[in-house]
């Protein structure tokens, strides 16, 4: 025979492993939203980055077609590299173990040949929360 007080005296273990299951979908759910929200972000913030050298070296391509002489064959070889290492980004596979060495080496890269050409660009990025009250 079961002894009525069985319930009585687990009840306080029966609700706290309630709590946490609940507790634990609740937080997979938010933490997935969270993630992706995340993601999202700095995707946008590597995308813009990769667009910016990709402009930079547009333009510079752009010179060389017009005067192939206006740089030096060590300026062009490095925007070719650059070239090549923005090709080489794995766009599609963000979790590829190369990502923070080809955007380390990009970034080099580009300092370099601003240096070279006596240029001050860099990228600055997404505006931040404290610029974004700019008026246009």
């Amino acid at each position: 025979m079961e002894d009525i007080f069985d319930s009585s005296l687990n009840l306080e273990e029966n609700h706290l492993r309630e709590g946490y299951n609940e507790g634990y979908n609740d937080g997979l759910t938010s933490g997935i939203e969270e993630g992706r929200q995340v993601g999202l972000k700095h995707g946008f913030e590597i995308g813009e980055e990769l667009g910016f050298y990709r402009g930079c070296m547009d333009v510079w391509t752009s010179a060389i077609r017009v005067d192939p002489n206006c740089f030096s064959s060590r300026i062009r070889k490095s925007i070719k590299t650059m070239d090549n290492l923005v090709k080489k980004y794995p766009i599609s596979d963000p979790e590829n173990e190369s990502v923070n060495e080809i955007m380390d080496s990009l970034r080099l890269k580009f300092r370099s040949v601003c240096a070279s050409l006596n240029v001050k660009l860099e990228y600055s990025g997404y505006p931040k929360s404290s610029d974004a009250n700019m008026e246009f």
